[in-house]
């Protein structure tokens, strides 16, 4: 299949109910096919990996052909320059968190695109920064202390930003690391808890927002990470 191929595929399985979730996100009604994303997934499984095809379904603007060309793409072959041009092209929180989590998060540049886009007053280059933090601390096994100790120092000094979708970024990624294990579910705590005696507006938001987490965080036997207690497994192991 083509790209025009997709898109004729992708809007005979629309919604007026999915486009109008779309345009509510911020994308604009012209951008907006109306597409769940289970169908997405399921073309994506279909078309298999293809880098070009992947351009040229981005290339169509299409919120929805945007999603899947990210399923496309392979991390081993993106560059650089692509990741850059991909992440100024963002404009909703689902598809910025949608290249983290399946392209950015792969890519072996990943930990630079943090601590750059940290630093970016670009809405979803900041965002994308933190979403890859709270990624990296769940899906990489081989993550060591120091560098757990290095993203904590990225959020105590860049997570001061009032956008809605950078400090409820910069809250998951906080509660994150929080979850990895006691010795950093306690310099989570720590930080939430000067953040809302001491911080500013922005920071004792996040603060109270992430210690409604980090204060129920208890241990599930065959669970790596911590759990909250406010779950069914959480509320399951308390009662024992």
């Amino acid at each position: 299949m083509d790209s025009q191929e997709i898109i004729k595929e992708l809007k005979a399985n629309a919604s007026e109910k999915y486009r109008e979730n779309v345009i509510r996100m911020g994308i604009p009604a012209e951008n907006s096919i109306g597409v769940a994303t289970s169908v997405v997934r399921s073309f994506a499984k279909k078309v298999g990996k293809s880098q070009e095809l992947a351009f040229e379904l981005w290339d169509t603007k299409y919120h929805e052909a945007r999603m899947l060309a990210v399923l496309l793409m392979d991390s081993k072959i993106t560059t650089e320059v692509e990741a850059e041009r991909l992440i100024r092209d963002v404009m909703s929180w689902d598809l910025c968190d949608h290249l983290c989590k399946n392209l950015f998060l792969k890519m072996k540049r990943r930990d630079t695109f943090i601590t750059e886009w940290m630093q970016e007053p670009q809405l979803y280059k900041k965002r994308a920064a933190f979403v890859l933090i709270a990624a990296s601390v769940i899906h990489d096994k081989k993550l060591e202390n120091d560098r757990m100790d290095g993203y904590l120092e990225l959020i105590m000094r860049y997570a001061d930003d009032e956008r809605e979708h950078v400090k409820k970024a910069a809250s998951s990624a906080l509660k994150e690391i929080g979850k990895k294990d006691f010795h950093y579910n306690e310099k989570a705590l720590l930080l939430a808890n000067e953040w809302v005696e001491k911080g500013n507006k922005v920071q004792r938001w996040i603060g109270k927002d992430a210690l409604r987490e980090l204060e129920t965080m208890i241990k599930a036997e065959g669970r790596g990470r911590l759990i909250t207690a406010n779950t069914r497994m959480g509320k399951e192991i308390v009662r024992k």
